[in-house]
């Protein structure tokens, strides 16, 4: 097996003596889509929070490329190559679809966003956006306000402004979240299109977008993990189905 791009190591994290994450193991390998599932409130948003630099886990280890990276900022991961995007947009909805792109872009070269002003005319800035915006399918909506946008589009510029930043792994927060059918679907073949590409932490509840984009998952339940395995192992796994699947 490759060695781990992104990993953590008994990883702990309590609240009010509630343990959000407790003694996870978890390993990404390089170009995998790696999900997590589990019922709400088994700490997936937490694990992934601790994995980004957002949140400091209480004990415990997460290494990138063999780096131990589990105080540093989120900041400064996002430097070494750790892009998130989260369950709730949040895109610049008074600019453009390039534009957004373009910032975030410029932002990752170390510019404040305080002092930054649309440059349509930097190739510098804009090339790169445009085929960003090609690979996930929103290259016909560049000059549109975000505002404008449909949902599931929206969810898809927060990927676009993740690979501006040049990630190595993508960490994917319910980017289906709220979608209709057709919208996720949309999203599905853009994630399957990048894969190769990034590795893909992904947590998700559309369980049909797990099985159609994971090389592997892990299941969380009450901050504990319970199995990781292919997804044919998990649909299969006696515990999982009790405890999230279902006894079917």
């Amino acid at each position: 097996m490759a060695e781990a791009i992104l990993k953590c190591i008994d990883l702990n994290k309590d609240f009010g003596g509630i343990a959000a994450t407790e003694h996870v193991d978890l390993e990404l390998l390089p170009n995998e889509i790696h999900a997590v599932i589990g019922p709400n409130g088994a700490g997936k948003t937490t694990l992934i929070s601790q994995l980004a630099g957002d949140l400091m886990p209480d004990s415990g280890q997460v290494l990138f490329e063999g780096r131990d990276i589990t105080r540093m900022s989120s900041h400064k991961r996002s430097f070494l190559g750790l892009a998130r995007s989260f369950q709730i947009t949040s895109v610049f909805l008074e600019m453009s679809v390039r534009d957004n792109v373009a910032l975030a872009a410029q932002a990752h070269q170390g510019h404040s966003f305080k002092f930054w002003k649309p440059t349509h005319n930097d190739e510098s800035l804009t090339k790169p956006a445009m085929a960003i915006l090609e690979k996930v399918g929103l290259a016909e909506r560049k000059d549109l306000a975000a505002s404008a946008m449909s949902h599931g589009e929206r969810r898809q510029l927060e990927i676009a402004m993740a690979l501006a930043t040049k990630p190595k792994v993508l960490l994917l927060d319910e980017p289906m979240a709220g979608m209709g059918g057709e919208e996720s679907a949309a999203m599905i073949t853009t994630l399957k299109a990048l894969k190769g590409e990034n590795s893909m932490l992904l947590i998700e509840h559309d369980m049909d977008a797990v099985f159609a984009l994971a090389d592997r998952i892990t299941v969380l339940v009450y901050g504990r993990v319970i199995a990781t395995g292919s997804p044919s192992a998990i649909r299969n796994n006696k515990d999982v189905k009790h405890a999230y699947l279902g006894d079917t």
